[in-house]
């Protein structure tokens, strides 16, 4: 078997991975942070993100707690090597049964390349909710008159209420019939 590498080799290449990383997810969301330190949002994005937090062995409540744990006191961010001690509390949990260096090992490898992904943040859908809300066939009540059928818009003759002012109440049967019974 080869030799385990020595740990000065997880101190270059992979942590400059990592560490470029944690700047990428520190200074999501907000344009004035330095992306030397993480705030514990951020931090729960990237577990959930990277997969260090699986649901199971790892869920956000324990993301919350090591958070918490690591940060200095009355901070509400986190420094990169923080951050690592916070990696080193989690790894254990997320990988059972792997030695801990073995397991802080995996989870940067969860981590290494990783950049925050606007997971649906912005992006316009045309799905689900937003279909049915555009579909004009679908419309009900005074909002289907102001669409013809191919579901183009009407416009003004849509929209003005075209009912007689006769007094009585829109779509009512016996209009004009009053003078007739009395």
């Amino acid at each position: 078997s080869a030799p385990s590498p020595p740990t000065s080799f997880l101190h270059s290449s992979k942590m400059s991975e990592v560490e470029n990383a944690f700047r990428k997810f520190a200074i999501y969301g907000d344009t004035s942070a330095s992306g030397n330190d993480m705030t514990g949002k951020n931090f729960s994005k990237m577990c959930k993100e990277c997969g260090v937090m699986d649901g199971k062995a790892v869920t956000s409540t324990d993301i919350d707690i090591v958070f918490n744990k690591v940060k200095t006191k009355g901070a509400r961010t986190i420094t990169f090597a923080e951050f690592q001690q916070a990696m080193k509390e989690l790894c254990g949990k997320r990988f059972k049964g792997k030695s801990p260096e073995e397991a802080l090992q995996a989870v940067y490898g969860l981590i290494e390349g990783k950049e925050p992904g606007s997971a649906g943040a912005t992006k316009a859908t045309k799905v689900g909710g937003v279909e049915r809300l555009t579909d004009t066939s679908k419309y009900t009540g005074s909002h289907k008159e102001r669409f013809d059928e191919s579901g183009k818009g009407k416009g003004l003759a849509g929209r003005q209420d075209l009912a007689e002012n006769s007094g009585y109440v829109g779509a009512y049967k016996g209009a004009g019939t009053y003078d007739r019974t009395h």
